[in-house]
């Protein structure tokens, strides 16, 4: 039986209408940085871009059975925490007074103007937050011991020396070179899959 990382999103779906938890919190795991960032990028503060979150997936639970195209679940998030964020933004900007106060002058300038765009996020930064939840999903279905190794190796926000890699997972210096090769052919195969 293939572990939730390995399950298509559809799969992922239909597990989740059948009630099983653990496919709930795993497609919940698999989607929350990209939802999270919508309302960021439009924004929004933390506490804002937690409730846009909270709704998102509030709605999906609502609406599961009644999505029609389970494979499209990534794109039904995305549109859905857009719309979201825009009706954050909007009961934000009634709730603030757009008067200038008493004695400023009015410039002319649309009180609008001060809040971040409501556009659609770029294309490009859509793209590059798919690209890291697919690796962040393959690293996920790596072995431990070479999800290890690509952890220390690759994703440390400062660079180890190979001496403390070797050190940490018990193995010949030497030896990190062709680890590192064997590694990246598992995740490259893994990432074709998804």
């Amino acid at each position: 039986m293939p572990s939730p990382e390995e399950l298509s999103d559809t799969e992922l779906v239909q597990r989740c209408r059948a009630g099983q938890q653990a496919a709930w919190s795993h497609l919940v795991r698999r989607y929350q940085r990209l939802i999270y960032t919508v309302p960021r990028r439009a924004g929004l503060s933390e506490d804002q871009s937690a409730d846009v979150f909270q709704v998102v997936f509030s709605r999906l639970f609502e609406h599961l059975d009644r999505l029609a195209d389970p494979s499209r679940l990534q794109a039904w998030l995305v549109t859905t925490a857009k719309r979201e964020s825009l009706r954050v933004l909007e009961l934000s900007r009634r709730v603030v007074d757009l008067a200038p106060a008493a004695g400023a002058e009015d410039d002319g300038s649309d009180p609008l103007d001060r809040f971040a765009s409501d556009s659609p996020l770029p294309e490009e930064l859509l793209a590059d937050l798919q690209q890291q939840d697919r690796l962040a999903r393959a690293v996920a279905q790596l072995d431990e011991r070479t999800r290890k190794f690509v952890e220390l190796l690759f994703l440390q926000d400062e660079p180890l020396p190979y001496s403390e890699i070797a050190a940490r997972l018990g193995i010949a210096e030497g030896s990190i070179g062709p680890t590192r090769a064997r590694c990246l052919d598992k995740l490259r195969s893994l990432l074709r899959k998804l």
